[in-house]
């Protein structure tokens, strides 16, 4: 089965158009299509078809989809242990990451490993504990830097640090200055909830607690959240890194009884890792071990 025509399959399933995926590879969207067809003709059955959004999969193409995403990964494979053995680390690399691990570490990593490893592409998807689940799962990314995933994922899990859980208040707030937050107090106060029901640590946090806090307003990401509790609409918390590059303010206090968030990498199987994969993980243990 050719390795080509396996990874066009995969890009166009991975983004959805052969156009986009054309764009990717560098091929015309006819050469995707007849790629794509070939391979058709060599399994015997069809495997996407064509709708007003683009390309989806057919039946048949979801259960060929993690066969071909295997031979994908065992080609890329052999070609890094050739590279390697070479004495040149090359190859491709992808992973997930929580937004606030990408704004606030991901550039020292990144840095560090284009260094070390300049031949091997990185692509990150960004997103949160489900969207990581999903990716684990479908073998969509090699790793995922985030918190311990859900029992839903189908994944290996290496702890690397732990972050502090503080909760956000308004500078003129009348506790503002106290030195510690009860978690309970999260019920007594307009709160402000970041990507409710999308298993994120707030909702873990709620939920380990059984707290209904009074959620005033939602928002989809983490920096609005935190302009808001400056603005004085409400309270929030997160992970104390989150913020550590933002100006706006907000007072950050400690909760009682501490709460924290162990962060590491996640990975579908470590046996299985390629080596770019295990280079970028050694990566982000000694980069973290400077800061």
């Amino acid at each position: 089965m050719d390795i080509s025509k396996c990874v066009a399959f995969l890009t166009a399933v991975d983004m959805g158009s052969l156009t986009s995926a054309a764009e990717i590879l560098g091929y015309t969207q006819s050469g995707v299509t007849r790629m794509i067809r070939s391979l058709e003709e060599e399994l015997g059955f069809s495997i996407l078809v064509r709708s007003k959004k683009g390309v989806e999969m057919t039946a048949n193409g979801k259960l060929m989809l993690p066969a071909i995403k295997e031979i994908v990964r065992a080609h890329r494979n052999a070609e890094e242990l050739a590279a390697e053995i070479n004495g040149m680390t090359s190859g491709s690399l992808t992973i997930g990451s929580y937004y606030s691990v990408s704004a606030l570490w991901m550039p020292q990593i990144l840095s560090r490993f284009r260094e070390k490893y300049p031949n091997v592409k990185v692509n990150m998807h960004e997103g949160g504990n489900m969207e990581m689940t999903k990716w684990l799962n479908e073998r969509s990314v090699d790793c995922c830097f985030c918190a311990a995933p859900s029992v839903e994922a189908d994944c290996e899990w290496i702890p690397i640090i732990r972050d502090e859980m503080v909760v956000w208040l308004p500078p003129d707030h009348p506790r503002a200055k106290d030195k510690v937050f009860p978690v309970k107090d999260l019920e007594k106060e307009p709160f402000i909830i970041t990507s409710p029901n999308h298993d994120t640590d707030q909702d873990r946090l709620l939920l380990e607690e059984k707290l209904k806090p009074d959620i005033c307003f939602s928002t989809r990401d983490g920096f609005t959240t935190y302009n808001m509790v400056a603005a004085g609409l409400g309270i929030s918390f997160n992970q104390r890194l989150i913020s550590q590059k933002w100006n706006g303010a907000v007072v950050e206090i400690p909760f009682e009884p501490r709460k924290d968030v162990l962060l590491g990498i996640a990975i579908p199987s470590i046996k299985d890792a390629s080596l770019a994969t295990k280079k970028f993980i050694a990566c982000v243990r000694e980069v973290l071990s400077e800061i």
